[in-house]
C-alpha cells in the first residue's frame, strides 16, 4: 500500500467542492523518474527553486572535485548519489514547494494505488462536507475513517481500547 499526503490549493471561491479536482496527492516513497532524470523531473513538477539549488550544488561539487583532481569515476559516483538522494526525497521536495505556494496539507491517506487513495479520501471528505450542510472554511478537513475513534473521543493513545484494559 502506498501512502499519500493530500494538498489543497489556495481557494479561488467559497465552494470547496468546486476546488476538489485541483487537489494534489503526493506519494511517499522512492521516485524513479526523479532519480533517473533529476532536472527534467524538477521541471515537470515546476520546482524552479529546487532546480536552481540542485544545479548550483552540482556545479560547485563538480568544480571542487575537478580542482582536487578527483577521478572521473568519483565525480560520476557523486552525481549518482545526489540523484539517488533526490529520488528518495522527491515527495518531500514537492510538499515543500506546495507549502511555499500557499497550499494546505489536508492529511494522509493510503491506498493500493493513486486511484484507490483518491477514492478513500474523497469518500470521507464529501461525507464531512455534506454532514455540515454547507461548505465552511474548515470543510476541507477529512473526517476520521469509520470505526476509528480519535484521541479526543477515548483519551487513549495506543493499541488498547480502554485505559487499564486487560485481556
Amino acid at each position: 500500500m502506498s501512502v499519500y499526503t493530500v494538498h489543497e490549493p489556495p481557494r479561488r471561491g467559497a465552494d470547496a467542492l468546486a476546488e476538489a479536482e485541483r487537489f494534489v496527492f503526493v506519494r511517499d516513497g522512492f521516485y524513479w523518474w526523479a532519480f533517473l532524470l533529476t532536472p527534467f523531473w524538477m521541471l515537470r513538477h515546476r520546482l524552479w527553486l529546487v532546480l536552481v539549488i540542485y544545479l548550483v550544488v552540482i556545479a560547485a561539487l563538480d568544480a571542487v572535485l575537478h580542482r582536487v583532481g578527483a577521478a572521473a569515476f568519483v565525480i560520476t559516483v557523486v552525481g549518482v548519489l545526489i540523484s539517488l538522494l533526490v529520488g528518495f526525497e522527491a515527495g518531500t521536495l514537492r510538499r515543500f514547494m506546495l507549502r511555499r505556494r500557499g497550499w494546505k496539507n489536508l492529511g494522509i491517506v493510503s491506498g493500493d494505488d493513486l486511484e484507490d487513495a483518491e477514492r478513500r479520501f474523497f469518500d470521507s471528505w464529501i461525507r464531512n462536507v455534506s454532514a455540515r450542510g454547507a461548505v465552511s472554511p474548515n470543510a476541507s478537513v477529512p473526517a476520521p475513517p469509520p470505526g476509528s475513534a480519535g484521541p479526543e473521543a477515548s483519551g487513549v493513545i495506543g493499541l488498547f481500547p480502554e485505559p487499564g484494559a486487560q485481556r
